[in-house]
């Protein structure tokens, strides 16, 4: 099989502040990241690659219009209902309304901050596969070490990890995208590519707007913007020879062939 390159966008509300005690209302939230979204939309409306779109159906209620016209070149997944507020009916909920305004199947999901929730929900909500887990230790946030770091079926449920480091099980995820030298993050990317024959890389939104002021610490907020913007562009380049960029359905369709 040749090796599956996987990009996705967790498409939400700027609600990040909140983690760190920084009122921000549910509007200004909606609006950083829709001007994220915007600030990303030409590389995914030009640029031959798909990708999944893991999108709150709140964010999706407000802005039908930009989610339904990518989910005509992207996969559009669920990110439950709302970023910060979760209860175990939005699984189904939000994977419902999220089929209303794209008009195709909606088959994945992402829990928000990678939330572990029981897998027999999910299948029950009606699922094929669950992307939130990180096989690796964030120190406040979860320990997955004893996870495996490539893809497999957990309670019935097929899940696909984000990508680590070959070695260390270093995260690939979008702080690393930020703050790793370029070069070695490539170099890290490349090598779990081989070693697990699929890369899974996550980014938001949000992060392709300037978004300092809001009381975040500086490692989240570096690399905004065009500079960002610039900085994937150049991944999405340097990786396509090692691979071949596919959506999370594709890529599990294929693998359960």
């Amino acid at each position: 099989m040749t090796p599956q390159i996987l990009i996705s966008f967790d498409v939400e509300e700027f609600d990040m502040p909140l983690e760190y005690g920084f009122t921000i209302p549910s509007e200004k939230q909606l609006e950083i990241g829709f001007s994220g979204l915007e600030a990303i939309t030409p590389l995914l409306t030009q640029t031959d690659f798909a990708a999944t779109l893991f999108t709150t159906a709140n964010f999706a209620d407000h802005f039908s219009s930009s989610i339904k016209a990518l989910s005509d070149k992207h996969e559009i997944a669920s990110h439950t209902y709302y970023h910060s507020f979760f209860e175990l009916e939005h699984l189904q909920s939000s994977k419902v309304r999220l089929e209303q305004i794209t008009g195709k199947p909606v088959t994945g999901l992402r829990m928000p901050r990678m939330k572990q929730v029981p897998m027999e929900a999910i299948k029950n909500a009606g699922y094929s596969y669950d992307a939130s887990m990180n096989p690796t230790w964030l120190p406040g946030r979860y320990n997955h070490l004893h996870k495996p770091r490539t893809c497999f079926v957990e309670e019935g449920m097929f899940r696909i990890p984000a990508s680590v480091s070959a070695n260390l099980r270093l995260p690939l995820f979008w702080l690393s995208f930020k703050n790793f030298p370029y070069s070695y993050y490539l170099y890290l990317c490349k090598q779990a590519l081989q070693k697990v024959g699929y890369l899974s890389l996550y980014v938001h939104p949000w992060e392709f707007v300037d978004v300092t002021g809001y009381g975040l610490p500086a490692y989240t907020t570096r690399y905004a913007g065009q500079d960002l913007l610039d900085r994937l562009h150049q991944l999405l380049n340097d990786l396509k020879p090692h691979g071949s960029f596919n959506t999370m359905h594709s890529f599990y369709s294929g693998y359960n062939k």
